[in-house]
């Protein structure tokens, strides 16, 4: 694995390769490397993924005691097949989808159970995934034991949306705790999911070059023509926060915008979009109609699936403002990011500054990236 010299001594570079200074002024960013090397790739789903804080549905999809939703936590990337259950007590459990016995999986399809029995040789769990029978096992020493049971996944939700980690590096507050905060005043139990307004994109870049684009408003008047023309540009603003951060689109207009309460932060500024970034891959965008929420998936070190999935509050505001043209704004992003993954792979580049006037969020993002993979 190549290991690039920046303005650190050598000896640093051997122990840290991926160091960024904390200094934007004196920074340069993440070397082109991480972005091309299989190995950074690989180290990734461990370093980074599984011990962050990741979106999987609303509770919608588990709103009936009883209930049982499989999914696949960032599938064909982590790969990890998970059940999320609601029990005949009403609480929710998140817990492996892999029989204890054979390695099978359970279950494949949502359902309503009041248990779940593996269909290979009859194992059979109660919702909270702890073991309850296991026929022709007579004889079988020290059976069952704590490994018997399927074991139990951290989740945590903020309001209806649900977000599990497989080895959490801390609290889903500390990854979210802003955003809920900031957006407390919103009734989001009466967003809606709307299949007609999501979809997935394949981007042939890496998911890190496709997230910070997403972090640094500075393209907007090159790349965005037309959400350029509802943005105030100059008002464009970002803050910082422990593992995310918000990028505030100011309206030109007083039309097309929150209505805020007075408590807010916020209040009196004609705000038309909040950008939430959850590190290191989540992208909560909230305009007056409602909220898309955008995952990043790793597929290869240059393809990456982003799925956008739409909570419309207000189907009026649909059609206006920021949140208007998502689709365009998307295909445009692609292209530039897509050009970026062919121009970072030239022998000619390695690594490059920040702005520190617009571009603190993506400066930020390879700070942490950098804290992750050296951990």
């Amino acid at each position: 694995m190549p290991y690039y010299i920046c303005s650190v001594n050598t000896a640093h570079i051997i122990m840290n390769p991926l160091f960024v200074n904390r200094d934007i002024s004196e920074a340069e960013t993440l070397p082109s490397a991480f972005y091309t090397d299989e190995n950074y790739f690989k180290l990734s789903k461990d370093k980074i993924f599984s011990r962050s804080w990741q979106y999987v549905c609303d509770t919608d999809k588990i709103r009936i005691p009883g209930q049982v939703y499989p999914f696949t936590l960032l599938e064909n990337f982590l790969d990890e097949p998970l059940i999320l259950t609601r029990d005949k007590n009403d609480r929710i459990s998140c817990i492996s989808n892999v029989c204890t016995h054979r390695g099978n999986i359970l279950v494949e399809g949502t359902c309503i159970e009041n248990n779940i029995v593996c269909r290979y040789h009859g194992r059979k769990f109660d919702l909270t995934g702890k073991f309850v029978s296991m026929p022709e096992f007579s004889g079988v020493k020290n059976f069952p034991s704590e490994k018997d049971n399927l074991p139990v996944i951290r989740f945590s939700n903020w309001e209806k949306f649900i977000f599990v980690s497989l080895n959490p590096h801390t609290l889903m507050q500390k990854f979210t705790g802003e955003m809920c905060f900031r957006m407390s005043w919103l009734p989001l139990n009466e967003f809606k999911f709307d299949a007609s307004h999501s979809r997935d994109y394949l981007v042939k870049a890496h998911w890190a070059l496709y997230c910070e684009n997403y972090l640094e408003g500075f393209h907007i008047p090159y790349v965005h023509n037309s959400l350029n023309s509802v943005l105030d540009y100059p008002g464009y603003r970002t803050e910082l926060f422990e593992y995310s951060s918000l990028q505030t689109g100011i309206g030109k207009g007083g039309e097309d915008c929150f209505e805020l309460p007075a408590d807010s932060p916020d209040y009196g500024l004609n705000v038309s979009a909040y950008y939430f970034w959850i590190f290191p891959n989540l992208m909560f965008n909230f305009y007056p109609w409602g909220l898309s929420v955008n995952i990043v998936t790793p597929l290869k070190k240059d393809l990456t699936k982003v799925s956008f999935l739409a909570y419309v509050w207000k189907d009026s505001k649909l059609g206006s403002g920021a949140g208007s043209g998502l689709d365009k704004v998307e295909r445009e992003d692609e292209a530039i990011v897509e050009n970026v993954q062919k121009g970072i792979k030239s022998l000619s580049y390695n690594r490059g500054r920040y702005s520190v006037k617009r571009e603190t969020g993506t400066h930020h993002f390879h700070c942490l990236i950098s804290d992750f993979m050296n951990a």
